[in-house]
This record gives structure tokens, sequence and C-alpha cells, in this order.
């Protein structure tokens, strides 16, 4: 039997319609429609193309976006004044600050510098602790949108064995703190891991967030387990070797359009929410 294909993209396009209709409510009651403001410091290429992708989202729904450049030779305070402006700014209802930043800028303390509230992407540290402890928060856009995804599908995930494959603060951490407050049992791995094989073969879902290529075997991965990859990397291969699950897998997450368009998609959703928020 053929895995089921748990489809970002679809489920991505399907919400941008229910949100287009929230944003154009907002905007018959109040005027406004939300804002989000991204920041990208300096000029790598990739991270250009990830704030043109986002701000585009955003004008699909009717959302507006406030786009801020800033070179590669920022300071941590320069970017910590213009990030203490747009919390203060009232027009603006979430906050985006494009990962990586140039190296002589302290990206922790800059993304601790997001007010909670308007944190939409999940990066703070307040915002990660209050999610682990079950307290509203906006998660991590990655990590929600596979939720999201899972819940979509209506993949049981109680008393289920999952498995984590990656300990990045902004995907390996948090997915596996998700999944534990979903009532999951929870193993989280890394590249170090001894016998990794060993602890995927026992995991009902495994996620791939390692960012190595095929770094997980489909060898490892049991009949039946729900395959979540959410690596990408050149040639159109994630973090999982995907092409043997097709047959073996019951759900996976195809790579593009598995993970991906639900990563922008949480962004801009926890955007509107934001909005509709302060906005009433």
């Amino acid at each position: 039997m053929s895995a089921l294909v748990l489809d970002g993209k679809a489920l991505a396009k399907k919400t941008e319609a229910e949100l287009t209709q929230r944003v154009e409510q907002m905007k018959q009651k109040t005027g406004s429609a939300p804002i989000l403001a991204t920041i990208l410091v300096g000029g790598d290429p990739a991270s250009a193309t990830y704030v043109k992708m986002k701000g585009n989202a955003c004008k699909r729904i009717g959302m507006e976006s406030l786009k801020v450049e800033m070179p590669d030779t920022t300071t941590t305070e320069e970017l910590l004044a213009k990030i203490h402006s747009l919390n203060e700014n009232p027009d603006v209802h979430g906050i985006l600050l494009q990962h990586p930043v140039p190296e002589q800028v302290d990206e922790r303390q800059c993304f601790d510098a997001i007010a909670l509230s308007k944190d939409v992407d999940g990066v703070t540290c307040l915002g990660f602790g209050r999610m682990s402890m079950g307290e509203e928060a906006y998660g991590c856009a990655t990590p929600k949108g596979i939720m999201r995804l899972l819940e979509a599908y209506e993949i049981p995930l109680a008393g289920k064995h999952a498995v984590v494959v990656g300990r990045s603060p902004i995907l390996g951490k948090p997915m596996a703190a998700m999944l534990l407050n979903a009532n999951a049992t929870v193993t989280i791995c890394h590249s170090r891991t001894t016998d990794l094989a060993s602890h995927i073969k026992l995991a009902d879902i495994v996620v791939g967030a390692v960012g190595k290529p095929e770094f997980i075997k489909a060898e490892w991965i049991k009949e039946g387990a729900v395959v979540v990859d959410a690596g990408y990397h050149p040639g159109g291969v994630g973090d999982i070797e995907l092409g043997p699950l097709s047959e073996k897998a019951s759900a996976i997450t195809p790579v593009p359009g598995g993970v991906g368009p639900m990563t922008i998609n949480t962004l801009i959703y926890q955007s509107v929410d934001s909005g509709e928020k302060k906005l009433g």
C-alpha cells in the first residue's frame, strides 16, 4: 500500500484562502490589515529569496509587509535599535528577523529583543519556554507547521513513539516539545548519537531535522512509520532517504512540497492571528 502523502503545498493553499477572508474582515471592521516587518541583514542571496517569498505570501492574502534591509556592517546595537523601534510601532503586528545574520551580530540577543506579542516566527527564548510549558505563545514556524500538517491529516500522536533527529533551537528542540505536549513519547537524537539506526527503528514517527542530505537511511525506518522530512538540499533531497519509503511508510512528507510550504504559511498564519488580537 502506498504511503499517504502529507501535502504541505495543498494545505498551505487552502489555508491562504481562509486567511484572505480573515484579513478582509479585519479591513472591513478596522480599515487596517496586519503588517509583518521582515528584517534582512546583509546580502545573502538565499536569505533575500526567503524574505521575498514571505513578502509574496503576505500579498497573496491581502496583508502588508514592511521590508527592512540593513547592511553587512550592521552591529548588534544597531539591529537591536531597529527591533525596539518595530516593537514600539503600533502598526506592526509581527516581526521576522531572517536567519542567519552576519557573524559580528549577536543573533540570540536580537531574537530575544523581539516583543513576545510580535514574535510570530517563534524565535524568542521566552516564547519557547512558554510553548514548552503549554502556555500561550507563537510556535517556531517550521515545527508548528509540521504539527498543523499532522493535525490536518489526522495523524495520531498520543502514545506514539516519536524520534526527532536534530536539536537546533528553532527546529529540533521545539519540535520535540510540541510532540511531547501532544502526548507523544519523544526521543531526541542528533548527528553524534551513538547507533542512530537503533533508535530510529523503534519510532512510530520520524522527524528528520539534522540538516544533512539523506543522513537518515530508509532501511532504518520501520514498516508503517510516519516520516516527516524537514530538510531541503541541492538536488531536491531532504534529510531522509525518501525514495524507498513510498511503499514502506504509512505517511510521508514530500521534498519539496511537504514541510517547506507550511513554514511560510505558519509565519503568515500567526501574523494574522497577532493582527486580529491587536486590531480587534
